[in-house]
């Protein structure tokens, strides 16, 4: 079992100059519920299955398991999903130790830039780049599954 640490933060600023790489990514949920969701996802020429339980009470880790699929079985398995999709392009900023992957959202989420980083720990310490807003962390108002209403 994988666990994810993850804090998100709203853009405030120009990041695309400092990207080393961006891909699009399109995901659809088959599941939404308070205890999980498993989400469906093609990034560029791969696919994925994953499983997110919520994150442990009082913390912002949680269990994340994600299984690399044949697209085409992503595909079809997306006609099968809940209403609604993500479509979003994902930058990948350096910053120190760190990589921030930056999503840049569009269609019904077009405007809304959110900034994630995966830590080792909750107490992990990172560097803020100056074009990093006011963190979103466990607003579920920015949760993708929740994004696609």
């Amino acid at each position: 079992m994988a666990t994810e640490t993850e804090r998100k933060f709203l853009v405030k600023g120009d990041f695309k100059s400092e990207a080393v790489n961006h891909i699009r990514i399109i995901q659809r949920y088959l599941v939404i519920d308070p205890d999980k969701t498993i989400r469906i996802r093609i990034s560029g020429n791969k696919a994925f299955l994953t499983i997110k339980s919520k994150p442990s009470e009082g913390t912002i880790s949680r269990s994340e398991w994600e299984f690399g699929i044949p697209v085409k079985d992503a595909e079809e398995m997306m006609k099968i999903c809940l209403p609604g999709i993500i479509d979003k392009t994902r930058y990948y900023v350096p910053a120190g130790k760190h990589t921030f992957e930056v999503d840049v959202f569009h269609d019904k989420n077009e405007g809304l830039v959110i900034a994630e980083i995966e830590l080792e720990s909750e107490s992990e310490t990172f560097e803020k780049p100056h074009w990093l807003g006011v963190e979103v962390t466990g607003n579920p108002r920015y949760y993708n599954a929740n994004l696609i209403r």
